[in-house]
């Protein structure tokens, strides 16, 4: 892994650097990509300019359009009576995994609830004075959908990190969409991962035609009120396009991942962490103020990368998103961290929990040698639906409260609006809105 050290650089222009090539729209399309929509538009056109022709063909034609896309860009050839997951389908998926699978999927969804019920607001009290009365409610989005990433990699993880949050806000319908393989069937991983978590309807589509048929429904795909869930750059992109038609839960990028250490920290632990971001693929950083170190697990990435099997993915990654950064201290290190605003980051520090107040900006952090980011990606309870690319600066991870609105109730006696009538006449007339005086004043008479 290339070594930088901030004392022969600028570490502002080196952070910006970072953030840059972890932009959810900074990604490389592939060329596979691009030549599918060169042959599906007739002409090369960029990403933004395919994602909206395609959402709105999804608008105007509906099923249709989702089965040209599906066969045009994912080579899969779907009738409208196979898109939705079938109830054979999904008891051939439990016969199909393994025993180990499904009790692990099972802790799993236990630790995430329990987490997510713990977290869950509750109403506060009624603010009741002279009259007054101001409450607040938390009503559940009615209508969830899951878009879960599939092709070359099966998540069911994500299925439980969307729908158990969902479920214990009190969701009343959940529908996922995930793409098939080119034999049109679904891992059978990520069906039994949906059984199990309480999702209503599962859909065969993915990709941007999957974000329409969300946003705006088809014969067959319900309209939802709000989308959650990672993809590809092109599912980024239509997530920010159909905003508006419907929440959704953040623009995500490549995962990432910034471990903080000393020179009291494990080189092959902090190796393999690394390496385990680098085979999403993703971004692996180190951030440490000590020189040794930074050679030290350089060259234990290299020894383990040698026994990897994904070796040449996360090769590949560490090539394009992997660093080291030596800085000159500590506190130095923490405020590069800050800038960065990673999506996870670990404290491999003598004394983590110290500083665990010092991290500003982050999705999840990690304390300490016996934390990997593994935890939080699989069994640990909190949402692995995590910031990207720096959002962590205003994002929040996916949480059970993302599907509760805020409803104010507000109630006012006859004494209780006299008392503050002056009030709000003079408002609204000084912006100049009659009516609403007049609203007050009627009362008064």
């Amino acid at each position: 892994m290339k070594i930088v050290r901030t004392a022969q650089c600028d570490p502002a222009r080196l952070v910006e650097g970072v953030k840059r090539r972890l932009s959810p729209f900074e990604v490389n399309i592939p060329e596979e990509s691009r030549e599918k929509a060169i042959k599906v538009f007739g002409q090369e056109i960029s990403p933004i300019e395919s994602v909206r022709r395609i959402l709105e063909d999804v608008k105007n034609r509906g099923d249709e359009a989702l089965l040209f896309y599906g066969c045009a860009f994912d080579g899969v050839t779907l009738s409208k009576e196979n898109l939705r997951v079938k109830e054979e389908e999904v008891e051939e998926a439990y016969r199909k995994v393994h025993p180990p699978f499904l009790e692990a999927l099972r802790k799993a969804k236990d630790n995430i609830t329990t987490f997510q019920r713990h977290i869950k607001l509750k109403a506060p009290s009624d603010l009741s004075v002279n009259g007054t009365s101001l409450k607040l409610l938390y009503r559940p989005i009615e209508r969830v959908g899951i878009y879960v990433p599939g092709g070359k990699a099966s998540y069911p993880s994500t299925v439980l990190m969307c729908a158990i949050p969902a479920r214990v806000a009190g969701v009343e319908k959940i529908i996922m969409v995930t793409p098939p393989g080119r034999d049109g069937k679904i891992g059978p991983e990520r069906l039994v991962a949906a059984r199990e978590t309480g999702v209503d309807e599962i859909y065969k589509i993915g990709g941007v035609q999957a974000i329409g048929a969300m946003a705006f429904g088809t014969l067959s795909i319900p309209k939802v009120d709000k989308i959650v869930g990672p993809g590809n750059v092109f599912v980024t992109l239509a997530k920010r396009e159909v905003y508006g038609y419907v929440d959704i839960d953040m623009l995500a990028g490549p995962s990432e991942v910034v471990i903080l250490a000393d020179d009291d920290a494990d080189p092959e632990l902090i190796a393999s962490d690394l390496l385990s971001q680098a085979e999403h693929p993703g971004s692996a950083i180190l951030i440490t103020d000590s020189q040794r170190l930074a050679e030290e697990v350089s060259q234990e990435v290299e020894k383990q990368l040698a026994a990897l099997s994904s070796r040449d993915l996360a090769r590949k990654s560490l090539e394009g998103l992997g660093l080291i950064i030596v800085a000159q201290d500590l506190e130095e290190a923490i405020g590069i961290a800050n800038q960065i605003a990673p999506e996870h980051i670990e404290l491999q520090l003598k004394r983590p929990k110290a500083l665990v107040s010092r991290v500003r900006h982050a999705g999840t952090v990690f304390l300490g040698d016996s934390s990997p980011v593994a935890l939080g990606d699989y069994i640990a309870g909190p949402s692995h639906v995590l910031p990207t690319g720096g959002t962590a600066r205003f994002f929040s991870g996916l949480t059970v409260n993302d599907f509760l609105k805020k409803v104010s109730v507000i109630s006012y006696s006859k004494k209780a609006l006299k008392g503050v009538a002056s009030e709000v006449i003079t408002l609204a007339e000084a912006e100049g809105l009659p009516a609403h005086a007049q609203s007050v004043r009627v009362r008064l008479r």
